[in-house]
């Protein structure tokens, strides 16, 4: 079985380390974490990379993607079948199920998560993204309240920093998921400082490559992946099953 994987950088160290172990043939492509920050708009870059994929010979397109904020909703297969993991994000992806991610969400409502990717690569492809996005950590939003203030004067620099740190009331905890990967001692020593620098509880889990093995094994369990035939769409559904296809 030759497959196509087009994955998020977030998951790249990650992704790596199961398609060392898989028993397929697997071409994949790593694409820029910034593209997350443009919504549903990533929608037309994963499009453009399907479709480049689509009839150089693969029995399926993998999509190291969840839902990711409807950013997939409207993909379309064309010759070649697309298959996505059934989460809404890429936490459930490296927790190794949305059950689990969603009975640690209801335990801890007002957590804020890291992992290996998302530290290493939290500044990368930033160019992707609108100018205004405290979550996303654009430039702006690193910025003190006295950089601001000197930049745009004490009335424009306090409303600058208050937008952009608005963000973080609605946060109190910082887990940190450990994926086994070689930089996690680094990483989680970040996070953990992040943490102390929020005033957050301080949490570490360990993470799961369950699914990310499964999808590069093609090993695609209806009730865990989304096999989305030629011609079809992908659609995100209000259900257990996050997406389906139309």
């Amino acid at each position: 079985m030759r497959l196509k994987l087009i994955a998020c950088q977030v998951l790249t160290r990650e992704i790596g380390a199961v398609i060392a172990r898989s028993r397929r043939t697997i071409d994949a492509e790593i694409l820029p974490m910034g593209l997350h920050d443009l919504g549903a708009s990533m929608r037309a870059h994963l499009q453009q990379r399907i479709d480049a994929a689509d009839g150089e010979g693969y029995d399926a397109i993998l999509l190291g993607y969840a839902l990711c904020g409807r950013g997939t909703e409207g993909l379309r297969a064309g010759r070649t079948q697309l298959v996505l993991p059934r989460a809404h994000d890429c936490i459930g992806l490296l927790m190794g199920s949305r059950d689990r991610f969603q009975t640690y969400f209801d335990a801890h409502p007002g957590v804020y998560f890291r992992s290996p990717g998302w530290i290493e690569n939290q500044t990368a492809g930033r160019n992707l993204q609108p100018a205004y996005s405290a979550e996303h950590n654009s430039a702006w939003a690193k910025q003190t309240r006295e950089q601001l203030i000197a930049q745009y004067g004490d009335d424009n620099g306090n409303y600058l920093y208050e937008c952009f740190s608005a963000y973080r009331c609605r946060y109190s905890e910082l887990t940190y998921i450990s994926t086994g990967v070689e930089s996690d001692g680094a990483c989680r020593r970040l996070a953990l400082a992040e943490s102390e620098r929020e005033g957050w509880v301080f949490e570490e889990i360990k993470g799961s490559l369950t699914l990310l093995e499964r999808l590069v094994n093609g090993d695609w369990d209806a009730a865990e992946f989304l096999v989305v035939p030629p011609g079809a769409n992908v659609r995100g559904s209000l259900g257990e099953s996050i997406v389906e296809a139309i």
